[in-house]
């Protein structure tokens, strides 16, 4: 790998850092953040030396499949009105599919279950200690963010060990 793409996969862990924390935040990752994701990814194959075809053609499917998976939960979940995913968490998972393999795609999204799952008990138990006024929503973006740091520091140890030598 070049140095190129490993600046990009830098780029791409600041990104899920700042969508983690604008999710915590505001309780939204916003369009422009998802949008420079997913078009920094064709930069990613380029520099990582992907073939056309089928690297790329595979991650296109993926990312297809990923797309209307998620759009069909969020649809479900609005018609049962209950939020299951945000806008801004799909379009993240889709963007995501755009940088991992199916490999990695599935083994980010078994990270962020857990890390979900953590997150999930956590609000749990805040609201009934706090017993806030308002309802308020699951930051999930931030188990987004956590599976897509594990995967990268995962699939890509060597690259962070050479930027932090005494790591």
């Amino acid at each position: 790998m070049s140095s190129i793409s490993y600046g990009l996969l830098i780029a791409l862990a600041i990104a899920l850092v700042f969508a983690a924390v604008t999710d915590i935040r505001h309780r939204h990752i916003d369009n422009w953040l998802n949008a420079g994701i997913a078009l920094a990814a064709p930069a990613f194959w380029w520099a990582s030396g992907m073939k056309l075809w089928p690297d790329v053609g595979w991650q296109l499917l993926l990312c297809g499949i990923v797309s209307g998976v998620l759009i069909g939960i969020a649809y479900i979940g609005y018609r049962l009105k209950v939020l299951i995913l945000g806008g801004g968490d799909v379009k993240l998972l889709a963007a995501l599919s755009l940088w991992f393999t199916p490999v990695s795609y599935v083994q980010m999204l078994a990270v962020m279950s857990v890390f979900g799952g953590f997150l999930a008990i956590g609000f749990i138990v805040r609201r009934l200690v706090f017993k806030p006024k308002t309802p308020g929503r699951l930051p999930y973006g931030v188990a987004i963010a956590i599976g897509g740091l594990w995967v990268l520091a995962l699939n890509h140890h060597d690259a962070v060990m050479r930027a932090f030598p005494g790591a």
